[in-house]
């Protein structure tokens, strides 16, 4: 549950780790050159979305703006019970030993333009999204390579056959947003049209992207009838506007970050890791990574710069995950046996000289410059020639989705992983198969395991996911895991909000109610 924090938290103090190579960020002036509208309900995020491309939705930066406001998909996750809900259809069954879905529609649905939502469009949206050429990032992030077919029975009955049998495909549609049959398929789109409690009023590329209630929208109006974002890359400036009354909503919040009154603290669903690419020497070795993981001091990050907002992690996925597992101790700090590992593998010949990128993504979560300085000061620590590079959203998609560059060199990749669906199979299909959309490693019994489980249900399933978890860090080392967060955001008086695990994905506006 989420709770609002006192405003006589004390502050904890950094330790010398820390506070050696976390210097203080400078203050910063709050103006934008551009103002909120007073009757909005107004919303500052940590970073400018990519795109408003429904089939990107997966990507947080897009997803936070565009899922479940703009467009909608056929059924959606309950983040409170994770129960599956219909959303766009009424409900679904299964046959052909649920390799087929069949799902009955809503008959009282338009998109914002005035058109009619059928299983046409339904037939298009999944076609687009997960058949298609275009890359979309729900198709790596939760198909892989396997094609659907979808068939409009009627006007308000699809069919959806899946090559083998897929127990869960309903909870994969669920990240397919349904768009317009019209909707261009070969190409995304910079905006979409949907079927949501919103629609894109403008986009002032770099400045503000507004939206207003849409007058087609077959659910109940939101209260507010018209929300705008703006975007600021200093968490400390983000809090500070909704302190001064300048904004209703500031996301992404770090400890340090003021405006305790204001800010509400919750569990999410995200983890932080490195990722580390194997193909490059020496981070083909796996004595090299398993050092670099014995190197990450995982709990002074979560004790002493995160505040104790956050869990250590021993896996990529966190507790209320399909597959989690309680019992699974995390990977130790133990820089001795880091420099045995290197010392070892320079023996036998591997050249430890070539310079490591470290890389991460401006505004990627709160404190991530600093987690990222820490970070390489211990792998420096061993010896190693470490470059920390920060980049935007685009230029870290370009190293952590297939196909990985090849003239990239060897580079450790800054990734937080939320498994929006629930199951840890998403996250294994990912990045833990030889050849998932964003998995750098992998081996055979592996990808063997993980299809076994996908086939599974119930105990069956947990378990089989379980020894998923067990083993990959025996086998490849692909991770070196950080922690489990938690997430901070400020909310006006005038704003009443519940957060949940899904807000930092898929912030629902229509959730949003005025207070005063």
């Amino acid at each position: 549950m989420a709770q609002r924090r006192p405003s006589s938290r004390g502050r904890v103090r950094l330790t010398a780790l820390a506070a050696a190579t976390l210097p203080l960020l400078a203050a910063c002036s709050v103006g934008s050159g551009e103002s909120f509208s007073t009757d909005a309900l107004r919303v500052v995020l940590s970073q400018e979305p990519p795109s408003l491309e429904p089939c990107d939705s997966s990507l947080t930066g897009t997803g936070v703006v565009v899922r479940s406001n703009i467009t909608e998909p056929l059924a959606e996750r309950n983040p409170s019970t994770g129960e599956l809900e219909p959303l766009l259809s009424t409900g679904w069954t299964s046959s052909a030993g649920e390799r087929t879905w069949t799902f009955e529609l809503r008959d009282d649905v338009r998109f914002s333009d005035g058109s009619t939502f059928d299983a046409k469009d339904a037939v298009h949206s999944i076609d687009r999204a997960v058949n298609g050429d275009l890359a979309c990032n729900v198709e790596g992030y939760v198909f892989g390579d396997t094609d659907l077919e979808a068939e409009a029975v009627d006007a308000t009955t699809l069919r959806v056959t899946a090559p083998e049998a897929d127990p869960i495909l309903p909870l994969r549609l669920s990240f397919v947003e349904m768009v317009p049959e019209e909707t261009d398929g070969e190409a995304k789109v910079r905006q979409s049209i949907g079927t949501g409690p919103y629609q894109v009023d403008s986009w002032r590329a770099g400045t503000k992207l507004s939206l207003s209630a849409n007058p087609e929208y077959w659910g109940d109006a939101p209260d507010f009838d018209r929300v705008e974002y703006q975007w600021r890359g200093e968490g400390s400036v983000r809090a500070a506007m909704v302190e001064r009354g300048e904004a209703d909503v500031a996301t992404n919040l770090g400890p340090e970050d003021g405006s305790e009154e204001l800010t509400t603290t919750y569990p999410n669903n995200e983890t932080a890791a490195l990722r580390m690419q194997m193909e490059q020497p020496p981070l083909d070795d796996r004595r090299v990574r398993e050092a670099i993981a014995y190197a990450v001091p995982r709990q002074a990050l979560v004790d002493e710069l995160y505040q104790g907002e956050g869990e250590v992690a021993a896996q990529l996925i966190p507790p209320g995950v399909v597959g989690h597992d309680d019992d699974l101790e995390p990977w130790p700090t133990d820089l001795t046996k880091a420099k045995q590992l290197l010392a070892e593998a320079e023996a036998d010949g591997v050249d430890l000289s070539p310079q490591i990128r470290l890389v991460g993504r401006s505004g990627q979560f709160p404190l991530i410059d600093e987690t990222i300085q820490v970070i390489q000061q211990q792998l420096s620590g061993l010896g190693l020639d470490v470059k920390i590079e920060m980049t935007d959203t685009l230029g870290t998609v370009a190293l952590q989705e297939r196909p990985f560059p090849q003239d990239s060199g060897p580079y450790l990749l800054m990734i937080q992983h939320g498994n929006q669906a629930g199951d840890g199979i998403f996250t294994m299909e990912q990045y833990y198969l030889s050849e998932g959309n964003q998995s750098a490693g992998g081996t055979t019994e592996l990808d063997e395991m993980i299809e076994s489980a996908s086939q599974d249900t119930g105990e069956g399933r947990q378990t089989k996911l379980e020894e998923v978890f067990q083993t990959e860090p025996k086998t490849s080392t692909q991770f070196a895991f950080i922690a489990h967060q938690r997430a901070t955001m400020a909310l006006a008086p005038r704003v009443s909000y519940e957060p949940n695990s899904a807000t930092g994905d898929e912030m629902r506006l229509a959730e949003f109610t005025r207070d005063q």
